[in-house]
């Protein structure tokens, strides 16, 4: 397609039932210029919808995607596998989700990102949008500071180097040099994977022109996994590497714990203990009532609550994983401990 004095761009793709969303990831995602040659891997971890078949058929008409296993199913899994296998041509590996709407030029400004500032890795921001009610609604507290706590991706940011964000393209060399994702934290791959390369020296840079649009989970029970296994991750990987949390990241276990021991107290100091919970539940319902207003959209009262589930989701997954992680500790401790036979006096 092009020629050898262009960058070849390995596009991977993880995918597991996306039929909903990943023609469209695709199509948006492929570049569409003569600065990047590419290929575009979709790594499917077992669909049994027609993700497999809308893939094929895409294919079919554009020899440069390719359908390929996953059999390890995760997210980390598939981009690993994708960096090992991908042509040996390619120097850059640009991650896409499927529930997601690329702009154009998307592949092009990444690549030129990385490659003009000399980075290990380019980030983008992120902007929530919903096509149901409930979806829109969940969309609008992603994208309000009661939902993401002023996280610089999950907003409209300018360019320049970051700690963190949401990932869009890796040297490859430098990935696989780290060792990819950690497969065997399920969660929080990507921020995991951020503090390695930066603790190696790495630049992570965010390139503010490549905003994407992104469709969050699109009923409440969804959203409560996703957010449980976001807080799991991030316990998961602040303890590994001993990093110290964001207050951003601690204020809804913070409003857990405190609305926990407040209830806990009405025993004993009675209804003034319900002030505390009913104060916050509250707030997020006026934040969701006066974004329904500025909005002009009912639907988006909702916003409230699904806030609520986000918070208190996340604050379990976190607290849960900090839990296991000193149940195990003890665990080892009382193992050794068992395993030490005590000398005899002669």
């Amino acid at each position: 397609m092009q020629t050898s004095s262009v960058p070849f761009v390995t596009i991977v793709m993880p995918a597991l039932n996306e039929e909903s969303y990943i023609a469209e990831a695709i199509r948006s995602v492929l570049p569409t210029g003569q600065t990047v040659d590419y290929e575009l891997l979709v790594m499917d971890g077992g669909s049994t919808d027609d993700t497999r078949r809308i893939v094929e058929e895409l294919a079919a008409a554009n020899p440069c995607i390719k359908l390929l296993n996953n059999p390890r199913r995760t997210q980390s899994a598939a981009m690993n596998i994708a960096a090992e296998i991908a042509d040996p041509k390619a120097t850059i590996v640009v991650r896409a989700d499927c529930h997601a709407i690329y702009p154009a030029g998307f592949v092009e400004n990444c690549v030129a990102s990385l490659l003009n500032t000399r980075s290990a890795s380019v980030v983008v921001s992120m902007r929530a949008v919903g096509l149901s009610p409930i979806q829109k609604a969940i969309a609008a507290a992603q994208n309000s500071r009661l939902g993401n706590g002023g996280s610089r991706h999950r907003r409209r940011a300018q360019s320049g180097y970051v700690e963190h964000g949401h990932h869009a393209a890796f040297d490859r060399q430098m990935f696989r040099s780290l060792g990819g994702y950690d497969e065997t934290a399920p969660f929080n791959e990507d921020a995991e994977f951020d503090t390695r390369l930066v603790r190696a020296g790495g630049r992570i840079f965010l390139d503010g022109r490549s905003t994407i649009d992104y469709f969050p989970r699109a009923n409440f029970p969804k959203l409560a996994r996703q957010y449980f296994r976001h807080g799991w991750g991030r316990a998961n990987t602040m303890l590994k590497h001993a990093s110290r949390p964001k207050l951003r990241q601690m204020l809804p276990v913070v409003v857990l714990v405190s609305c926990f021991l407040a209830i806990a107290s009405w025993p004993v100091v009675g209804g003034v203990a319900l002030l505390l919970p009913a104060a916050y539940v509250g707030a997020c319902l006026l934040w969701g009532t006066v974004l329904a207003v500025r909005g002009r959209d009912a639907s988006l009262v909702f916003s409230g609550p699904a806030a609520l589930t986000m918070h208190m989701s996340w604050a379990l997954g976190f607290l849960k994983r900090i839990a296991e992680l000193l149940a195990s500790d003890r665990l080892k401790t009382v193992d050794a401990a068992s395993r030490e036979v005590p000398q005899q006096g002669r």
